[in-house]
């Protein structure tokens, strides 16, 4: 469970965040920035999780915090870039229409963009979700509490049978929650009313 709740938190924080810059870098003002924001995340992403924590570790400390913001670098890119491309595929007369009925720019991205949005955003926390169960054993270097703390006793005693338990749990952990991800969003899908 804690190896979950630590994967489900990381996600949580960098979805805020990758939605939060992918509305920036999509409206006028912000568009300039977009380059800057998409090179910084990839950055990110680029550092293994392992150094991010054996770097976090003297701020931090000892335990779930190091993994966190681990998990967070590494998560951050695939929700910013899917939350870009979604908002901007939104129809130009769609929003042209919204804003001959007096939508002001909050109520633009908050009723038309995102809601529109939101299929395209939900498919990248769903493969941030992926990566993040997958990526969280590393935080038993730290001293965090995840499945990754067979495989690194299993790698100290040279115990494969341990390492596998370990692997197997992470893998099986990452497939169940994809699993209900795709089937609590089959569910709300089918629950809208029909257009």
């Amino acid at each position: 469970f804690r190896h979950a709740g630590l994967s489900l938190v990381s996600v949580a924080l960098a979805a805020l965040a990758g939605l939060a810059l992918a509305i920036v870098v999509t409206r006028s003002l912000g568009a300039a920035l977009r380059p800057l924001v998409d090179t910084l995340v990839a950055g990110m992403q680029a550092v293994p999780p392992v150094v991010v924590v054996a770097l976090a570790f003297p701020a931090l400390g000892f335990g779930a915090a190091p993994t966190v913001l681990a998990l967070i670098f590494y998560c951050v890119m695939p929700i910013l870039r899917g939350a870009v491309a979604a908002i901007d595929a939104t129809p130009a007369d769609v929003k042209e229409a919204a804003r001959a009925m007096g939508f002001t720019r909050w109520q633009l991205v908050c009723q038309v963009e995102l809601p529109l949005a939101l299929p395209l955003i939900a498919e990248a926390v769903r493969l941030a979700l992926v990566l993040a169960i997958a990526t969280a054993a590393v935080g038993a270097l730290a001293g965090a509490a995840t499945l990754g703390t067979p495989i690194i006793t299993g790698l100290q005693n040279q115990n494969e049978l341990q390492i596998l338990q370990g692997a197997a749990a992470t893998a099986a952990l990452a497939f169940a929650a994809e699993a209900l991800w795709l089937l609590v969003l089959h569910r709300i899908e089918t629950r809208q009313p029909p257009a």
